[in-house]
């Protein structure tokens, strides 16, 4: 029997993957869409027109970045339900809003007038009745020290250089976004619960949790 059917998921489900950097997002999407015989959904990088711009000026090009980011989120969201579903998504629109932009006006690189357009706008196409929101956002959790284990094992020289600061930062406002979210159901699972790259199996465990996380979900809203 397929895992699919064995824990009763519907076979057009839309289940997203968040956390912060180093968690292991990209690992978990695509496992679960092996599993699960799912199209994956990535965020797409090297077609970003701002990317390179934005790390040379935060200030001038961190507005044009996350108008970007939001757009393209969206337009990715509304393929996958006219597809019909069945996708596991690396990464929501709801943590841009809610972390990256957010800490840009905090930090003084996004105008208040910016962000306020910003949030305006993301609320307007995102926090509505017609948005397709996810079916279960699956947020992958762990302590500071065990992400930035992970992030030195993965050795990728941008994140080696990046003050330890950083991630403690993002780590902090990853907990609390988490903490208040509520624009669909969330299931925490903490990435010492299990070994996807060690042991496939493993993967079932999360999918079991899937399954009836989802149908309770559903039976709430009857």
């Amino acid at each position: 029997m397929k895992l699919l059917d064995k824990y009763n998921i519907p076979h057009n489900s839309v289940i997203t993957i968040a956390g912060t950097v180093g968690v292991g997002k990209s690992t978990m999407t695509n496992a679960l869409a092996n599993a699960l015989n799912f199209k994956t959904s990535f965020e797409k990088v090297d077609s970003n027109p701002y990317l390179d711009k934005f790390y040379a000026d935060f200030e001038r090009w961190s507005f044009h970045l996350q108008i970007y980011f939001l757009a393209e989120r969206f337009k990715e969201q509304k393929k996958i339900f006219e597809y019909g579903g069945g996708f596991i998504q690396d990464r929501s629109i709801y943590e841009d809003t809610g972390i990256f932009a957010k800490m840009h006006y905090e930090k003084g690189t996004m105008s208040a007038v910016d962000y306020e357009t910003y949030t305006n706008l993301f609320e307007a196409m995102v926090m509505t009745p017609y948005f397709p929101h996810p079916d279960l956002l699956i947020y992958l959790e762990g302590s500071l020290d065990d992400i930035l284990e992970r992030i030195k094992l993965r050795g990728r020289p941008m994140e080696q250089q990046t003050p330890v600061e950083y991630w403690e930062e993002m780590h902090r406002r990853y907990e609390n976004w988490i903490n208040n979210f509520n624009a669909c159901p969330v299931l925490r699972v903490n990435i010492n619960d299990y070994d996807i790259m060690k042991n496939e199996q493993t993967i079932e465990l999360i999918i079991e949790r899937i399954g009836y996380f989802i149908e309770q979900s559903r039976l709430l809203k009857k």
